[in-house]
């Protein structure tokens, strides 16, 4: 079979996508996340097992493409505001768990025999969680607006900057490394790189001042251009950072920097995760592939001693340090679990670090077992997370440090399953139908975010005054990334055929998004034709809207004397047509 699949490149990719299939569809039954089955595609498809991950150049290639996109989506997180805004919890918790993790994580790896430069990168390389397992299980379980979900959230960005901070150190080493190997001007070299990266920071700030939000606000008129052009400056700032010296991770991570004030940014992440997973999987097949058994066999007992440090020491740091601001046993145990894995990132800064000769092969795959491990066992630790609290309460209240009445206003468990004021009705379609409905809906009382991928749109109802996001629909990781928890009514009042992302009717489709990502409350669709009802409500609408019929009703009522509703004053539908003009322009641009 490995001769056959290495004759043609195009054979072994197949090969492999449908591996990972198969080990992917695995793994989901045993409810472990997709780094765990794409490493050990890695390793079955490497020299130890099948032999058929042969191309290393494509996929290297592609390997670092998918990086490139990661640290682009990171990026679009790290929006400057958002950064001001984080709670004192989550950074002091952020910062010190970083802290005490990387320097126990050090002592350790001492104690058991590595060298004081393997050990200071083991040890801060488990300190990163990964932030995109932790989001999904606490999306999963419906606690991602939670007390201690939004806690861990905040400390998730701040693990985030470290990372950066981190990779931008082992750039600027090893261009100074290369540089001195060459001519010996290695601190000059390295000093230069920093000029160069705060050069191109600069230029940034320019790109995000003048140019980010009107730029792509043009291009999301035509949503699949969007997307493009996201990935092609992704690509672009990355080999631009490859190019001064400072790498394409940071070039990427930059690239969503740039982004991440615009109002796009969440249709951007959206619609880029699956491109991302996909692209990772080669990231990780090359990483299982390059394992040596034998030597991994080696590692055993060191892996097993830090992923015990992870999945119980870091947890009770985060617990202590919680406890210590006030915070209940309860929401630090909740919140903590959440560090209890090493990410992506841990092996992507142990793989920069063997690139630049300070770690061995056997170091990354000490790493790499320790992070099978630790995502392995947290996943289900998240998942029981209040099963495992009941069990340990008893011990838990004897790390409780609360002390007098001094935190009688922290949040504690009463307000744990509570979440921040979110919105009431969620409105997919600001045309004229759904923005009355909108502006009414708000007139009575209702906190109401609307949702367009139209910019005409958006802008309009930005400027009086409704609170609208730019997004799709009908994606499906647009949808589960929307605050449902405490949404009481949807509403579809998109047109027919105005999907965006796919074929298909898009008031059915949003349906089923909004049912599949836990959504239980009333979905209200706008339908003009009577015999689309049965389609609509088995896709889990609860109420269909005819407005044609609906108004003939109502002036009937009046006609006969009827008690009149008194009119609510909104703005005048006539302004409202530039909004659906626009839609007709998008719509034949597609066509």
């Amino acid at each position: 079979m490995a001769e056959i699949v290495s004759g043609y490149v195009f054979y072994e990719v197949a090969t492999l996508l449908v591996l990972a299939a198969g080990v992917g569809f695995v793994g989901l039954l045993l409810r472990q996340p997709l780094i765990v089955s794409f490493i050990a595609v890695g390793v079955l498809a490497g020299p130890s097992v099948l032999n058929v991950a042969q191309s290393d150049e494509y996929i290297d290639l592609l390997a670092e493409l998918g990086i490139a996109i990661l640290l682009f989506l990171v990026g679009l997180k790290l929006d400057l505001k958002l950064v001001r805004t984080l709670g004192p919890v989550a950074l002091v918790t952020g910062l010190g768990q970083v802290a005490f993790t990387s320097a126990f994580g050090f002592l350790i790896a001492l104690a058991l025999g590595f060298d004081w430069v393997t050990s200071a990168y083991v040890g801060v390389a488990l300190t990163f969680s990964s932030t995109i397992i932790i989001v999904k299980l606490l999306s999963d379980k419906r606690e991602i607006d939670s007390l201690h979900g939004r806690i861990a959230l905040g400390f998730l960005i701040v693990q985030d900057l470290v990372v950066v901070l981190a990779m931008i150190v082992l750039s600027a080493i090893g261009q100074g490394q290369a540089s001195a190997g060459a001519d010996g001007g290695g601190f000059a070299s390295a000093a230069l790189v920093f000029v160069y990266g705060a050069a191109l920071v600069g230029l940034v700030l320019l790109f995000v001042r003048y140019v980010a939000t009107p730029l792509v606000t043009r291009m999301a008129a035509a949503p699949e251009l969007l997307i493009a052009f996201a990935i092609g400056w992704a690509a672009l700032l990355a080999a631009v950072g490859h190019y001064l010296g400072f790498g394409k991770e940071l070039g990427g991570l930059l690239a969503g920097v740039s982004l991440a004030s615009t109002p796009f940014r969440e249709a951007i992440a959206a619609r880029l995760a699956a491109l991302r997973d996909f692209l990772l999987l080669f990231f990780f097949i090359s990483l299982g592939a390059a394992l040596d058994m034998t030597v991994l066999g080696e590692s055993v007992g060191a892996a097993l001693v830090f992923s015990l440090f992870v999945l119980i020491g870091n947890p009770l740091i985060v617990l202590v340090i919680m406890s210590t601001m006030g915070y209940r046993a309860r929401t630090g145990f909740l919140a903590g679990l959440t560090v209890a894995q090493i990410s992506e990132f841990s092996l992507i800064f142990m793989a920069m670090g063997m690139t630049l000769g300070h770690v061995s092969q056997e170091g990354l795959g000490l790493v790499t077992l320790v992070g099978l491990i630790t995502i392995a066992a947290s996943t289900y630790m998240i998942t029981y997370s209040h099963w495992l609290h009941d069990r340990l309460a008893p011990v838990l209240q004897r790390l409780d440090l609360r002390r007098g009445d001094h935190h009688a206003n922290r949040p504690d468990d009463g307000d744990e399953t509570g979440s921040a004021a979110g919105p009431d009705v969620l409105v997919f379609g600001l045309g004229r139908y759904g923005g009355a409905v909108a502006q009414r809906l708000e007139k009575r009382g209702m906190r109401v975010l609307g949702v367009d991928f139209n910019p005409a749109a958006i802008r309009l109802w930005r400027r009086e005054g409704l609170d609208v996001i730019y997004g799709d629909a009908t994606d499906p990781e647009f949808i589960m990334h929307l605050p449902l928890s405490s949404v009481q009514h949807a509403v579809a009042a998109m047109p027919e055929h105005a999907a965006a992302i796919a074929t298909g009717d898009p008031r059915a489709m949003l349906a089923t998004g909004l049912r599949d990502a836990g959504y239980h409350g009333q979905i209200a669709a706008v339908c003009h034709h009577g015999d689309e009802n049965g389609v609509l409500q088995a896709a889990g609408v609860s109420l269909v809207l005819e407005p044609f019929q609906d108004a003939a009703e109502h002036a009937t009522d009046l006609i006969l004397g009827g008690p009149q509703v008194p009119r609510i004053e909104v703005m005048d539908p006539l302004e409202q047509e530039q909004i659906e003009d626009s839609d007709e322009d998008i719509r034949e641009r597609a066509v």
